[in-house]
């Protein structure tokens, strides 16, 4: 599969483009490759969807922050497919974006206003959101999930009509199956259109004189849904995971809302996460500290051993390059940090002492730092960038 190109690229603005701009700009594209102006032409039809693809995320500040933060991942990491092009039907986008051209739900100013696409609402179910809990191992690697909800789901007796039959279902007169109503009114600018759900429908575009007897005429009923998603590893807490189609479904038939998945963390005992990167403090006693040692420390993945040096001073950062999370958009791995802590006991008893005593007369055992021992506040600020 092709990578996606990035959004801002896709409707050529710059990353501080304003709502406007971005409007304008999908919009022309949107004109540019209208399928009713491109008939059969597989290719324009595909920049059709990339463009309102990228307008959805676009248009939207909480979709565009993330999108600014995470890339690609943060918009449908969970389905592996971030927008229209993952299985959103021509419909849906004339039904989502074709107000903005100002013509019908879905008219594209001239162009498909005989087509049937453009000549009914499409109705779009709520979304259900949802929080997920991962542990660091969860985000190291990535993680399929199965999550049970109570949604809305296509009624299977009448299978999302509403009616008992195809012949209880018949055009409505008010809007003739458009499921909107068109009001010109003249003011001292000119004529004025306005568009709003047909009140005698309710925007449906039918009427149904005998309703089903499962769900009511709505088309919908509840059920418990058992859905699986995948996790990208390297997922940080906060962002959201879009599951396309799995929201509740429309009522009379349309299209499904979808799942967005709100990620958090599980806090660790032993190693913390700074972005990328991994941190674990590791106390070590005097003696090793003076002599060295080997020592044993945790990982996502199971223990580590590493070589202490002798000598080593307290506030020592070790790197252990790559053992971090990786990077959500695949950019690498952080670092496993380890910081050396040399533990002082509170208490010792007589001989220990005596003993103490001995190496402070030494003049070996004198404080004697170079610069590197000085730039605590450095490695401090280094460690924590």
């Amino acid at each position: 599969m092709m990578a996606k190109r990035d959004y801002y690229e896709v409707l050529g603005v710059s990353r501080n483009a304003t709502e406007e701009e971005i409007k304008k700009a999908y919009r022309k594209l949107a004109i540019k490759y209208h399928p009713d102006k491109n008939p059969g032409d597989k290719e324009a039809e595909e920049k059709f969807k990339e463009a309102a693809e990228a307008y959805d995320v676009l248009s939207k500040p909480d979709k565009r922050a993330r999108y600014d933060q995470f890339g690609h991942a943060g918009m449908g990491g969970a389905s592996g497919a971030g927008g229209f092009g993952g299985g959103f039907s021509m419909d849906d986008i004339f039904s989502q974006f074709g107000d903005i051209f100002g013509g019908h739900f879905g008219g594209f100013g001239g162009f498909g206003g005989g087509s049937a696409r453009s000549g009914r609402r499409v109705n779009r179910g709520s979304d259900i959101r949802i929080r997920v809990k991962l542990s660091l191992k969860d985000i190291m690697h990535g993680v399929e999930k199965t999550v049970k909800i109570n949604k809305l789901v296509t009624c299977d007796r009448c299978h999302g009509r509403g009616a008992e039959s195809e012949a209880d279902i018949k055009t409505c007169d008010t809007c003739r199956g458009t499921g909107v109503v068109t009001r010109v009114t003249r003011t001292i600018l000119g004529q004025m259109q306005t568009q709003s759900p047909c009140p005698h429908c309710g925007g449906s575009g039918k009427i149904i004189s005998v309703p089903c007897g499962k769900c009511g005429g709505e088309g919908v009923v509840k059920a418990s849904e058992e859905i699986t998603f995948k996790v990208p590893a390297g997922v940080v807490e906060g962002m959201q995971l879009t599951v396309q189609g799995k929201g509740n479904a429309a009522r009379l038939g349309g299209v499904n809302g979808d799942l967005l998945v709100l990620i958090e963390e599980e806090k660790s005992g032993e190693l913390q996460r700074d972005g990328n990167d991994l941190i674990y403090t590791l106390f070590i006693s005097v003696p090793d500290a003076v002599l060295g040692c080997d020592a044993e420390i945790p990982s996502v993945d199971g223990k580590l051993k590493i070589k202490i040096e002798p000598g080593v001073q307290s506030g020592k950062i070790l790197r252990l390059r790559g053992k971090g999370i990786p990077d959500v958009n695949g950019y690498g791995s952080g670092d496993l940090l380890v910081y050396v802590q040399v533990w002082t006991p509170a208490r010792i008893d007589r001989k220990e002492k005596e003993m103490m005593e001995a190496l402070r007369s030494s003049d070996n055992f004198k404080p004697k730092p170079d610069h590197n021992d000085r730039n605590f506040f450095d490695r401090i600020k280094k460690m924590f960038s």
